[in-house]
């Protein structure tokens, strides 16, 4: 491919031409105070508000870690849903995926938390994963079952905890959804090198929002692509974005998850972008891969 990937639906383009508006290309490049008051910018643009009923609650896990609890006004399982937001291990917050959260939780008729985990590169590996386990392990106590999703580093920490669920023993998690995840892919080829200038997210970002967390190449979990053994983990939903140098990270876990034993739907939405969940009221492709997601969470929710 010759030149900068671009997809050619009308919609998703004229939401990266809205996101580059609140957060340049360059932004990796800017101190982190600014990164942030960017993307929560970027963020609040994309809000929308809470389904009718919606009840949220806050609180803390551990006397420390800040979730936001969603209750739709019809609850149609037991089963919990567990949400980590994206944003390179460097930014994103309770607010910054509150609109997803409560959407996801309203179509699968299900309870959902989301966590505030710590961030980087004030707090890096292994504190980010820490609070997001911290966070499973109080679901799982309550007990009811769980479905995990993430996306994005979200989708990273995710598999990361599912994996060492498995590692421990753990039961009652019963699915696991995963939206355009960076799993430690190398970063120089396939995608990485296809799409490394792609809109939206560039190789070189990723590569700066890996060296910013700060996981040792060989850190138990922080690499889920690279588990030797992915047999006996939870039934997974896996969603790629065809104009993403994530993409291959996707694709790569799906067919291992497969050769594993391990059920597995995936889906590679063919004209879009990293971080197209936020495009879902702007591109037909975003709300039929958001609708996708719902649809499969509400699936696993009722095992």
């Amino acid at each position: 491919m010759t030149g900068r990937p671009m997809p050619s639906e009308a919609g998703i383009l004229a939401f990266h031409q809205r996101c580059e508006d609140f957060y340049p290309a360059d932004a990796v490049d800017a101190d982190i105070v600014q990164q942030r008051a960017w993307y929560n910018a970027l963020c609040a643009v994309f809000d929308a508000p809470a389904p009718a009923g919606m009840v949220k609650v806050d609180g803390l896990v551990a006397e420390r870690i800040p979730i936001r609890r969603y209750r739709p006004a019809t609850v149609s399982t037991e089963t919990r849903l567990f949400y980590i937001h994206g944003g390179g291990f460097v930014v994103g917050s309770l607010e910054s995926h509150d609109a997803i959260c409560a959407e996801i939780s309203e179509a699968a008729g299900a309870e959902l938390v989301s966590v505030d985990y710590r961030l980087s590169p004030e707090h890096v590996w292994p504190a980010a994963f820490d609070d997001c386990w911290a966070v499973l392990i109080d679901l799982l106590l309550e007990p009811h079952p769980v479905v995990v999703i993430g996306d994005s580093a979200g989708g990273n920490l995710a598999a990361g905890i599912v994996l060492r669920a498995r590692d421990e023993g753990l039961e009652g998690i019963v699915g696991q959804a995963l939206v355009y995840p960076g799993l430690g892919g190398d970063l120089v080829s396939g995608s990485f090198e296809e799409m490394a200038e792609a809109p939206g997210l560039s190789t070189a970002d990723t590569s700066y929002y890996r060296e910013i967390y700060k996981a040792p190449e060989d850190a138990a979990h922080a690499f889920p692509l690279r588990s030797e053994n992915l047999a006996g983990l939870p039934p997974a939903f896996i969603t790629g974005a065809f104009f993403d140098p994530l993409r291959d990270d996707a694709r790569a876990y799906a067919a291992r998850l497969a050769l594993a034993g391990v059920p597995v739907e995936f889906r590679e939405e063919k004209q879009m972008i990293h971080a197209w969940l936020r495009a879902r009221f702007m591109s037909e492709g975003a709300r039929v891969g958001f609708a996708a997601l719902c649809d499969a969470v509400r699936r696993m929710a009722r095992p």
